[in-house]
């Protein structure tokens, strides 16, 4: 069995926190899919925000 390592937990949970301000136990009660998804989605935010691409090599094109 392969689990998911806690340090990656708490950077997603420390993510979601920072950005959207929800508790400790409810980021903590989040299945891993549903958290990750929350933190791409963000990331997606904020690259769009900062006019930045949401794939870097499609400057390249």
């Amino acid at each position: 069995m392969i689990t998911y390592p806690v340090e990656r937990i708490f950077e997603e949970a420390a993510f979601i926190a920072y950005y959207l301000h929800w508790p400790h136990d409810e980021i903590m009660s989040m299945e891993h899919r549903d958290r990750k998804r929350w933190c791409e989605q963000i990331s997606r935010i904020n690259k769009k925000m900062n006019n930045e691409p949401e794939n870097p090599f499609d400057v390249f094109r």
